[in-house]
């Protein structure tokens, strides 16, 4: 399984996989141990997580999703060392750490919890997403 086919629908939490397009939306399937399926139509808001980008205050203005992905993995493996209970401080402290040059203006506390929440939904359903081995990216 590769990013490109999972995604995020606005309003429901955890990922799915992108199974396949329909007519008016696509198929979508959790990525938990229930594998539910639901239809994401044009009033869902689906983000496909390659096309997702963390702000930074480098020239680029913003890093991948793939790559803050693949430096969590390398450096913390299974365990990031916070859950959904952790404070915002605890939260700011782990981004700093992974990705010095965050926009603490435009990425909150929210999105943070959702990018530990994320990462530990793909190491546990799709852990080669992570590991990056099966892609030429550095």
């Amino acid at each position: 399984m590769e990013l490109s086919e999972i995604a995020t629908l606005s309003g429901k939490s955890g990922l799915f996989r992108v199974l396949k397009p329909t007519r008016t939306g696509v198929i979508l399937e959790s990525l938990d141990d229930k594998k539910t399926k639901l239809v994401a139509n044009a009033q869902h808001r689906v983000s496909v997580l390659e096309e997702i980008s963390i702000y930074t205050t480098t020239e680029d203005g913003s890093v991948p999703l793939k790559k803050i992905f693949h430096k969590i993995a390398k450096e913390f493996d299974d365990d990031p060392g916070l859950d959904n209970n952790a404070s915002a401080d605890e939260l700011k402290a782990f981004i700093r750490h992974i990705l010095p040059e965050y926009d603490q203006e435009r990425v909150y506390t929210s999105d943070i919890k959702k990018l530990v929440s994320w990462y530990k939904i793909l190491y546990k359903h799709a852990p080669e997403v992570l590991t990056g081995k099966d892609e030429n990216d550095s």
